[in-house]
């Protein structure tokens, strides 16, 4: 397998550091929000990338966090709390924030078939290793205590900047002109480890250190996290490109300088998703959701499928028309697979033929737009039905499209007396949506989720199916 390595971008060849077995981690989110959909994107190609490791024959072990505390805004360790203000906007406790967002999320990774990681883990959980760790390093000469606060000193490092394309005068403190310099910082390009002392007066999360009562900085949590579930040597590092620095490049200073040794061989990073006025970003006020594209009408698994059709390293634009387009032909790839008769005997040879041309796509960098191709390639061969659902069930371990539960529309079974009361329902629905009526169209969608209808709106109209 060729993967596209960010640390040297170049294409690589994958060989984990242990034989077989793959660590994997991936960058959780900040559950001070909802995911957006441009959340989610890395979130889905990241999960194509463990599902097709698994594929290939990989023992992959991923670890992901939860960000549950002390995220600051700013690429610099200043700006506004993120868990603070998520608290502040609706009245709760930060405890509160975060259980409900948690739950928010995975909520979104199952309706866009994302495996959940082996294991998910609270950034509050791991208070002692963040002490732990942040006590080596200033043992170590890596880390200082200036202004009540512990900083890593980046001066101590041969390189800092390590993606490449980067340098001091971009990527310095002031990325936004609202940053404010910490000036306890004796390099700026240092960043806090453990906070003691900062203008969050009110952070409600703060434990006993060596060092006073505080908190800990967002860059250490990922490394201590990886290290105590994936142990001394991370295989493959995922997140969004904007994690590249400075979260990424912090987790590699801070991680090898406690380690002595490089950390992790491969870092796989997911280009943004873009709208009408550029990257989708929580910052703007008003973005994306997965249950607003429900309320639109649009089942999760298109979304899933509008993010497969392009390269993870290109960025996507998102509009309704192309995701109109998309769900267009999703619905009649669920019919062309439903009318496939389950007949004959799987023919193995043939099988494996049209898998390996899967493989082949997927070897090349996770390119699953030619993945796509090759499962519209399994419709079109000359092989029996038996031979043809094998191999689009194995394609579907990957691409988690539903491919083979989906497509059992009103025409597969379902008895008349509901097929009418299903088709009056979706009128009904249709007209208050005419209307503008929301309250009503909404209750007639919930009535028909009772009923396990699924529904899905496309621009040539509504088609239905029975949830199994």
């Amino acid at each position: 397998m060729i993967l596209y390595n960010s640390l040297g971008q170049t294409k690589q060849e994958f060989i984990p550091h242990d034989g077989n077995k793959v660590n994997m981690y991936t960058c959780g989110p900040t559950v001070y929000h909802y995911a957006h959909i441009g959340n989610l994107r890395t979130y889905i190609m990241e999960d194509v990338l463990e599902k097709y490791l698994r594929f290939a024959g990989y023992d992959v072990k991923r670890v992901m966090n939860i960000t549950d505390v002390g995220h600051l805004s700013s690429d610099a360790d200043t700006g506004e709390d993120k868990m603070i203000a998520g608290a502040k906007r609706e009245h709760k406790t930060v405890l509160e924030i975060a259980k409900f967002y948690t739950d928010a999320f995975f909520s979104d990774c199952e309706k866009l078939n994302i495996k959940r990681p082996d294991v998910v883990e609270p950034a509050t959980n791991c208070i002692e290793e963040f002490i732990h760790m942040i006590s080596v390093l200033l043992e170590k000469g890596y880390a200082y205590i200036a202004g009540g606060n512990v900083y890593f000193d980046t001066s101590k490092l041969d390189t800092y900047y390590v993606f490449g394309n980067m340098n001091e005068d971009d990527l310095a403190v002031g990325v936004r002109e609202s940053v404010e310099e910490d000036e306890n910082k004796r390099n700026k390009t240092d960043f806090v480890l453990w906070f003691t002392k900062s203008k969050f007066d009110s952070q409600e999360l703060k434990w006993e250190s060596p060092w006073g009562l505080g908190y800990p900085g967002w860059h250490i949590e990922c490394s201590c996290i990886s290290y105590k579930h994936n142990g001394e040597y991370l295989d493959i590092h995922c997140g969004g490109i904007d994690n590249a620095f400075p979260h990424h490049t912090n987790e590699i200073a801070q991680s090898e300088s406690f380690l002595g040794h490089k950390w992790c061989g491969y870092w796989f990073h997911v280009l943004h998703l873009l709208d009408a006025r550029g990257k989708m970003s929580k910052s703007k006020g008003d973005f994306l959701t997965v249950s607003l594209l429900e309320e639109k009408g649009y089942n999760p698994v298109v979304y899933r499928m509008f993010c497969l059709q392009s390269h993870y390293r290109k960025p996507l634009t998102f509009t309704y028309e192309s995701l109109d387009n998309t769900a267009t032909a999703y619905e009649k790839l669920r019919k062309r697979i439903s009318a496939i008769p389950d007949e004959g005997e799987v023919d193995s040879a043939k099988a494996e033929e049209l898998i390996a041309s899967f493989k082949e796509a997927l070897d090349n960098d996770l390119n699953t737009s030619l993945g796509l191709t090759s499962l519209y390639d399994v419709l079109k061969a000359d092989a029996n039905g038996a031979t043809k659902r094998y191999v689009i069930g194995e394609l579907d371990k990957v691409l988690s499209l539903d491919l083979l539960t989906a497509g059992e529309t009103q025409d597969n079974g379902v008895d008349d007396s509901l097929t009418a009361e299903v088709e009056a329902l979706i009128a009904k629905r249709a007209e208050a949506r005419a209307a503008k009526d929301w309250a009503t169209a909404d209750a007639i969608r919930d009535k028909l989720k009772e009923m396990h209808v699924v529904l899905l709106d496309t621009k040539d109209g509504v088609s239905w199916s029975i949830e199994k």
